[in-house]
């Protein structure tokens, strides 16, 4: 809006109807007193001030507008028919004015001025809005900044009093602190500690877990400056995301050494006690097939009974004993497998045959349904059938009030599935992704029903040893479903 300063209304209507000719909005006023209150209260592009009024004139006007914020850049054109001399147009200039115009007035000069000084204007409040902009945005990214060194250091100070080795990278994974224990075991900040050779290297294995948008924990072996000794560390890497971007990478190196040996000593021992009680339990199960030639009983004599109970307690036995040898074998690395074609139809229904004789007084009923498999398989059958026999013995053990299990196998392409269901106790789903782990057991069961808790860690190992994939598919309440995949032919 344009505001129209003067004394004379002739003047006011003929300027006011020129300016509204051209689409511009215009506002008046008929004394220096009336365009001051004017201006402070409205908000103008433009003013056209005459020089010449009763009271404060266009001059004092000029000056008096000068000296507030609001109303200090607002452009003024002077109008004036007496004041023409130098000295006159000086000081319209001096107290604030940007043109000073004499009359009579060159109505298409003056527009072209208008629309001059209007553009400026404009173009001068959106500078001034940018700049605002601008300064609100430093001082935000000030203040940021600010919060984000107070939270990096709060963060260096945790990880200094932290007793792991500690380190945080940027985006791009370069190191850009370290702790004080990190120097026991790295001559620079800028290399990780040097790891035994025969440990995967971390960088490809950080690379790895980003391409899995995954953090990445890692055992490798360190030894600290000055020591031949490498000891076991668990390396821990966690991506630090902003707006779903990784921002930094938080790092630490527990020392893990004294688990690890107590867990080597304690698979030495199983391995050990394992071979050492085979040895006597063989022999039992001898004086027992003896004792049965030589005794003579009848089917329902107590020493019948007796007999049959011990040759129970033994079958179990000799179970723990051979998955305690299994799982020392996996640890060192020594379960192999002799993988030839089988018919599973055939291994399939010993297991079930098997499972009817070993569990006599449970009232259960195997049933079988899916796709015949009469395509051979080849991998190796006696611990195929480990592992469905320990899938069924499960599903019997864990489902005491139901008296049916099924067992389904489906031909997927390349490979047979295998799955066995049951309608137990079924497994929690936050519990599930352990079930398969070396000596787990769900809490809930591990009260009611006897176990080691490492026949799935074999049946795990087994499985990978062919290529095939495992899983559970479970509600609590609701019973389970225990799977496997076998390829027919070796990869």
């Amino acid at each position: 809006m344009i505001l129209i300063v003067d004394d004379r209304p002739e003047n006011i209507y003929s300027l006011k109807k020129l300016l509204e000719s051209k689409d511009f909005s215009v506002d008046t006023a008929l004394s220096g007193e009336e365009a001051l209150k004017k201006v402070l209260r409205n908000n103008y592009a433009l003013i056209i001030l005459d020089v010449q009024m009763p009271g404060i004139d266009g001059f004092e006007v000029a000056e008096t507008l000068s000296g507030f914020n609001k109303t200090k850049d607002i452009p003024i054109i002077f109008l004036s028919a007496v004041n023409t001399d130098k000295k006159f147009i000086t000081r319209g200039y001096a107290s604030g004015g940007i043109d000073y115009v004499t009359k009579p007035v060159d109505s298409d000069i003056l527009i072209l001025k208008v629309k001059t000084f209007y553009r400026l204007y404009e173009q001068t409040l959106a500078l001034n809005e940018t700049q605002q902009a601008l300064r609100s945005e430093i001082e935000t990214r000030k203040k940021a900044q600010a919060e984000l060194k107070e939270r990096v250091d709060h963060l260096h100070s945790t990880l200094e009093s932290l007793p792991q080795i500690a380190f945080t990278a940027n985006a791009e994974r370069q190191i850009e602190f370290v702790n004080k224990k990190w120097f026991k075991y790295a001559l620079s900040s800028n290399t990780f500690p040097k790891t035994h050779p025969e440990d995967k290297d971390i960088m490809d294995e950080w690379t790895a877990s980003i391409l899995t948008d995954s953090s990445l924990d890692l055992e490798i072996r360190l030894k600290e400056i000055g020591s031949d000794i490498f000891k076991f560390h668990l390396l821990r890497i966690i991506p630090i995301k902003e707006k779903n971007a990784v921002v930094k990478w938080v790092g630490t190196f527990t020392d893990i050494d004294d688990q690890k040996q107590m867990e080597k000593k304690k698979d030495e021992f199983l391995s050990i006690a394992s071979h050492e009680l085979k040895t006597p339990l063989t022999s039992i199960k001898a004086y027992i097939q003896l004792l049965e030639r030589t005794v003579d009983v009848k089917q329902d004599s107590t020493t019948n009974m007796y007999i049959n109970r011990v040759q129970t307690q033994v079958y179990k036995l000799n179970s723990f004993i051979a998955d305690l040898l299994d799982m020392s074998k996996i640890d060192n690395g020594k379960m192999k497998m002799n993988k030839k074609p089988f018919n599973f139809e055939h291994l399939l229904a010993n297991v079930i045959d098997t499972i009817y004789h070993t569990h006599e007084k449970n009232n259960i009923a195997i049933e079988r349904e899916g796709d015949i498999i009469d395509q051979p398989i080849i991998g190796d059958e006696i611990r195929v059938e480990q592992v469905l026999i320990n899938y069924l013995t499960n599903a019997i053990k864990y489902s005491p009030n139901s008296n049916r299990v099924i067992v389904k196998t489906e031909r997927e392409d390349s490979q047979v599935r295998i799955s066995v269901m049951d309608f137990g106790i079924g497994i929690p789903e936050h519990k599930q992704k352990d079930i398969f782990d070396k000596f787990y057991r769900v809490e809930e069961s591990s009260l009611r029903f006897q176990g080691l808790g490492i026949g799935l860690y074999i049946c795990a190992e087994i499985i990978r040893q062919h290529h095939g994939t495992y899983g559970i598919h479970s509600q609590a309440g609701q019973g389970s479903t225990f799977y496997f995949t076998i390829p027919f032919k070796l990869n």
